[in-house]
C-alpha cells in the first residue's frame, strides 16, 4: 500500500522510519538470500570445475618459464595459469554432454525457468559454440569468485581483529603488509566489514550475470526448436494413431452391442419371445466385447510403454468374417482378386479398421438397413466400397463425435490412398469408397 503524503509535504513519520528498514532487508535478501546463496554455490562449482584446467595451465607455464615454484609463486604466475586455463575449458565446452549438465545446474542453482533452456546434448555447431562460451564464462567467473571467497574472508577477519590485538599489528606479517599503522586500529572493523560486503555484492552480481546469460547461451537454437517441433509432431502422430484405434475399435463395438441389446430387449418383451434370437444376440454381445477388450489391451499396452514400434497390433482382413458376423447388420460381401491373401499386413490392418468404421457409421445412421461391401484387389491397389440405403433422416451429429469419416480419410492418406463418402443414386444410398495402394507399405 502506498504511503500518503502529509499535508506539509513528505512521507508520514512511520513510513519514513519504515522505508530504510525495508530497503535494508531487501538489500540483505539480494546479497545473502536463498537465491543469492544458490547462485554463489553455482559460482563455487564453476571454480571447482576450473581447478583441473588451472593445474594444467600451471604445469605448462612452469615448463616454459623454468620456474620450480609455479604452484606457490606470485600472483602474476597464478593469473597466467588462469588465463591459460580458459582456452582449455572452452575446448571442453564443445563436448555435446556439457550442455545437459550445464542446463541442469543453471535450472537448479541459478533459478532460470526450464522453458528458457535447451534440452538434450548440443549437436549443431552453433549450439556447441554457445555452450563452450557459457562453460568458459561459468568457470572463469566462478574461479575468480571462488578464489576471493577462500582468500578474502580470513583477511577481513584478521583486519577486524587488528584494533583488539597489538601483537597482531606488530607481528612480522603485520609489518610486512603495513598493518602496524595506527589508523588500522581505528578502521580495522569497518574495513573488514566492507571487504565482506564487497565480496557478497560481487558474488551476487556475478550470479545475476550468469542467470541473465544462461538463456542466451544455453537456450534453444533454431535447430533445437526445429528438432523439438519434430519430436512433438511425432508424438502427436502416435497419439492420433492410438486415438483412431480406440475410436474405431471401441466405437464399433459399442454400436454393435447397443443394436444387439436393443433388438434382444424388443424380442424378449414380445408376447411370444424368440429365445433363440435372444440367445444369439447375447452370444454376439459376448464375443464382440471379448474381442474388443483384447484390442483395447493391446492399444493401452502401447500407451503404458510410452513408445511405438511403427506398427500397431490389430486384426486384418483375415478376421473380416468374424467382424461381419457380429456386426449386427445384414452384410452382403463380395471379394474380388483374393484381397485377404494379396494385401500386405499394414494395408490389411487399415482396411479392416476402415470396414469396421464403415459398419459403425451404417449402424449409427442407417439403423438395421442391409449393407453391401465389396473388396477388390487389382492394379496395385485395394478398393473398398460400402453402400447402405439412407433411411430418409439426416445423419446424427453427436457432440464431440463426427470423426468416423475423418478417421477413414486419415488412414487412407497415411498409406498414400484416398477416401470419399456421401450420398449417391439421387440420395437413396450412402456410398463410401476407399482406395489403398498395395505398395503403401508401412505408415
Amino acid at each position: 500500500m502506498r504511503a500518503r503524503l502529509r499535508p506539509g509535504g513528505g512521507l508520514p513519520r512511520g513510513a519514513a522510519r519504515t522505508l530504510p528498514g525495508r530497503r535494508a532487508r531487501q538489500a540483505g535478501v539480494a546479497l545473502l538470500g536463498r537465491r543469492a546463496r544458490l547462485r554463489w554455490t553455482h559460482l563455487v562449482l564453476g571454480g571447482a570445475l576450473l581447478m583441473p584446467y588451472w593445474l594444467v595451465g600451471t604445469v605448462v607455464l612452469a615448463l616454459f618459464t623454468d620456474r620450480a615454484d609455479a604452484f606457490t609463486g606470485s600472483l602474476t604466475t597464478q593469473l597466467g595459469a588462469y588465463l591459460l586455463a580458459l582456452p582449455l575449458a572452452a575446448v571442453t565446452g564443445v563436448v555435446p554432454l556439457v550442455r545437459p549438465m550445464s542446463v541442469a545446474a543453471a535450472r537448479v542453482l541459478c533459478g532460470v525457468p526450464a522453458e528458457r533452456l535447451a534440452d538434450g546434448p548440443a549437436t549443431s555447431r552453433a549450439a556447441k559454440a554457445r555452450t563452450a562460451a557459457w562453460f568458459t564464462l561459468h568457470v572463469g567467473i566462478g574461479g575468480l569468485v571462488s578464489g576471493a571467497s577462500l582468500a578474502l574472508p580470513p583477511f577481513a577477519v584478521t583486519t577486524m581483529a587488528l584494533p583488539f590485538s597489538r601483537g597482531l599489528r606488530e607481528s612480522a606479517l603485520g609489518r610486512a603488509y603495513g598493518l602496524d599503522h595506527p589508523w588500522w586500529a581505528a578502521l580495522g572493523v569497518p574495513a573488514g566489514l566492507l571487504m565482506l560486503l564487497a565480496l557478497a555484492a560481487a558474488a551476487a552480481g556475478a550470479g545475476a550475470l550468469l542467470a541473465r546469460q544462461a538463456p542466451v547461451l544455453l537456450g534453444p537454437t533454431p535447430a533445437d526448436r526445429l528438432a523439438a517441433a519434430e519430436r512433438r509432431a511425432a508424438e502427436l502422430a502416435v497419439r492420433n494413431r492410438l486415438a483412431r484405434e480406440l475410436h474405431d475399435s471401441v466405437g464399433h463395438a459399442l454400436s454393435a452391442v447397443t443394436l444387439q441389446a436393443g433388438a434382444a430387449r424388443r424380442v424378449i418383451d414380445a408376447p411370444e419371445p424368440d429365445l433363440a434370437f435372444v440367445r444369439e444376440a447375447l452370444t454376439a454381445i459376448e464375443e464382440t466385447t471379448r474381442r474388443t477388450v483384447g484390442e483395447l489391451d493391446s492399444v493401452l499396452g502401447l500407451l503404458r510403454q510410452g513408445e511405438d514400434d511403427g506398427e500397431l497390433p490389430g486384426p486384418g482382413l483375415e478376421a473380416l468374417d468374424t467382424l461381419l458376423a457380429h456386426s449386427g447388420l445384414e452384410v452382403a460381401c463380395a471379394l474380388e482378386g483374393d484381397p485377404v491373401a494379396a494385401v500386405p499386413g499394414p494395408v490389411s490392418r487399415e482396411a479392416y479398421r476402415i470396414v469396421q468404421e464403415g459398419l459403425s457409421n451404417a449402424l449409427r445412421h442407417g439403423g438395421a438397413a442391409p449393407v453391401s461391401l465389396r473388396l477388390r484387389a487389382a492394379d496395385g491397389e485395394l478398393e473398398v466400397t460400402m453402400e447402405n440405403p439412407l433411411t430418409g433422416r439426416a445423419p446424427v451429429v453427436r457432440p464431440g463425435g463426427g470423426r468416423g469419416l475423418r478417421g477413414i480419410a486419415e488412414r487412407a492418406a497415411l498409406l498414400g490412398g484416398h477416401a470419399a463418402g456421401g450420398p449417391a443414386d439421387d440420395g437413396a444410398v450412402w456410398r463410401l469408397t476407399v482406395r489403398l495402394p498395395l505398395t503403401g507399405g508401412r505408415r
